[in-house]
């Protein structure tokens, strides 16, 4: 396993390895860049294939929490964490505060937060051995409900609010009435941003690995069922990504039919030159970092001070953000993700300087 000549490493500040025989814990801790602020981004814990596989992720994602974090104008860096483990079945008390313990080592330095594979009552075991944690605080949630500190409802809206403006600028629609939607991932997220669509009036496509999740949205949404094959090629408008990342490369792309891709999941391209592919076969793609930020953006207001309309203001500007970001991509004649990482550059070198 190689770092600093990783084609994933991109100048990174900070790799930790975490290793606890006792308790089974093998995790890596990754800061990319802290210039805006202490690096904050989810622990995510998932069976990785490979050592590799789980490196390649944490390089990834954290950079992408930079990116995601200038762009949505807030005082954070970049950061991320994952735990290698079926979190199903290898995910134990001992285990999470032994992460909790390693954080706690970085003296701030990184701030886990709730990512697939963990919840707000994993973060809350770790917090037992470390300040280090977001998003656990019980307050009034992005509904102004109690949210226990669930990010999900605020990284679906900023989703739905993404798409409305992806299919305003694509389509020339203000409504989504009869827009057909593929869904492609249907937990915390993916089903509130399919909830948000069924109430807009979208027809919904859905898939999931776990058919519990797919039954519900079936049975609650009136979605129609599809399989982990056809779920990204079906013939709608909007393909939704809102599982694991790298689901965009030179098989899928080839076989997509919708003309746009607006959903939560995070590093959705499987390299950045699939950006290119998707402009020049003319789907709008709107960047993952830039449409999913709400959640990021929730738990910044954990720490400033609770205000759910203050989030809700925050997290509806992802909409004209995505909407500078097209307009860019037009006039200058480049991928819109490439016209998001300048944007996002431009936010955090300036910072440190």
């Amino acid at each position: 396993m190689t770092v600093f000549t990783h084609p994933e490493f991109d100048h990174h500040e900070h790799l930790t390895f975490c290793c606890d025989p006792e308790t089974g814990l093998r995790a890596i801790i990754a800061v990319h860049n802290t210039s805006r602020g202490p690096a904050l981004g989810g622990c995510r814990m998932f069976p990785y294939a490979s050592d590799e596989d789980a490196l390649n992720d944490v390089l990834r994602l954290s950079r992408g929490m930079t990116y995601k974090s200038a762009l949505a104008n807030l005082n954070l860096g970049g950061g991320k964490s994952v735990i290698i483990g079926d979190p199903r079945q290898h995910k134990t008390e001992a285990l999470l505060e032994s992460m909790g313990r390693f954080l706690e080592q970085l003296g701030g330095l990184y701030i886990a937060a709730e990512d697939s594979g963990t919840s707000v009552a994993d973060l809350k075991v770790m917090g037992r051995q470390t300040s280090n944690v977001a998003g656990i605080s019980d307050r009034p949630g992005f509904d102004g409900k109690p949210s226990n500190g669930d990010p999900s409802p605020a990284t679906a809206w900023g989703t739905f609010v993404g798409l409305q403006a992806a299919v305003k600028h694509k389509l020339g629609r203000s409504d989504l009435e009869g827009l057909t939607v593929a869904v492609q991932g249907i937990g915390n997220v993916g089903y509130r941003l399919a909830r948000h669509l069924k109430e807009a009036g979208a027809k919904l496509w859905v898939y999931d690995i776990h058919q519990d999740q797919m039954d519900r949205a079936v049975a609650e949404l009136g979605a129609t069922p599809a399989t982990a094959d056809e779920i990204l090629y079906l013939p709608v408008d909007v393909v939704a990504p809102c599982a694991m990342g790298a689901v965009l490369n030179d098989h899928s792309i080839n076989k997509l039919q919708a003309t746009i891709v607006a959903g939560a999941a995070n590093n959705q391209l499987a390299s950045p030159a699939h950006d290119e592919v998707l402009w020049k076969r003319s789907v709008l793609y709107a960047p993952d970092f830039v449409i999913n930020a709400g959640g990021i953006i929730d738990v910044y207001y954990e720490r400033t001070g609770p205000d759910p309309e203050a989030v809700r203001q925050h997290v509806n500007t992802i909409g004209h953000t995505l909407e500078e970001i097209f307009q860019r991509s037009d006039r200058d004649g480049l991928p819109t993700g490439q016209i998001a990482d300048r944007l996002a550059e431009e936010r955090f070198r300036r910072k440190s300087r």
